[in-house]
């Protein structure tokens, strides 16, 4: 039984990775606005003429196709493959943005999605699994690492390593919900984390508990624009347990709240 509950929430985990993923922005993946590096001018002394853009070879038959999209990305790779403190600076700076009290929500996206397209994620836990190790009372980190486990089981296979890591992600929430119990994003990524787990564990009460609690918390503070998805789920957890009214309901005062918000304007039609 152990066994099959493991699988279980590790698939849920993988579902929650995915989906997070498909609701960031999708501008090219770049390192967030804080920790972009600067790509030296050709003449520079600091670009060695091994990484000079293609279109500068003699023969423009042998240039490569056009660079994807993250190209941005693979460039600063190259450079940090010939400077290694750049590599390990820019990671320690993109941690930075992931725990920062000023980064917007926007920000730590472009910081998440950067990790993942530049191979950089299990590099990221390492750094703010020494982070905890040094500072165990910072309740920020921990709520970042769970949600950094969350984002590895969506890159993994083996459905019982996903288990094992949404497990650990659960615990870190819990831990970083202790040292402060209005932490959003520790608060958040538990109850969509949640939300996945096998019916069998009856956790669809608790998990509209913490969305309802994110709405009391917010609704004392200064709206942001990520605030929009607690209705949207919570509205979403109302439906699952057959409680269609309620959904309604919830989402019509998120909608009202943020009108701009295409999810729950399109909930609420749906609903209609």
């Amino acid at each position: 039984m152990k066994r099959l509950i493991v699988s279980a929430i590790g698939a849920g985990a993988l579902f929650v990775g995915v989906e997070w993923y498909l609701n960031r922005p999708t501008k090219a993946a770049a390192p967030p606005a804080e920790v972009v590096v600067e790509t030296a001018p050709a003449a520079s002394e600091d670009r060695p003429r091994a990484i000079e853009p293609a279109a500068q070879q003699p023969e423009p038959a042998a240039q490569p196709p056009p660079a994807p999209p993250v190209a941005k990305v693979t460039s600063n790779a190259v450079a940090a493959s010939v400077n290694p403190a750049l590599d390990a600076s820019l990671l320690s700076r993109t941690v930075d943005t992931l725990v920062s009290a000023q980064a917007s929500h926007d920000q730590k996206q472009d910081a998440w999605k950067y990790l993942g397209a530049a191979g950089k994620l299990d590099q990221a836990i390492t750094e703010l699994e020494k982070r905890i190790s040094m500072d165990p009372s910072n309740a920020v980190s921990a709520a970042v690492l769970g949600h950094a486990y969350l984002h590895k089981c969506g890159e993994i296979k083996d459905v019982r390593e996903q288990g094992i890591l949404a497990m650990q992600a659960d615990k870190l929430f819990d831990t970083s919900l202790g040292l402060d119990s209005s932490n959003w994003e520790a608060r958040f990524m538990k109850a969509v984390a949640m939300s996945y787990w096998p019916p069998m564990l009856n956790k669809g009460d608790e998990v509209i508990q913490h969305f309802q609690t994110l709405i009391d918390q917010q609704e004392a503070q200064a709206p942001q624009p990520h605030f929009a998805a607690t209705y949207a789920w919570l509205g979403d957890q109302y439906q699952k347990a057959g409680r269609t009214d309620d959904a309604k309901a919830v989402w019509e005062r998120g909608s009202t709240l943020f009108p701009s918000d295409v999810n729950l304007r399109t909930k609420l039609a749906t609903a209609k």
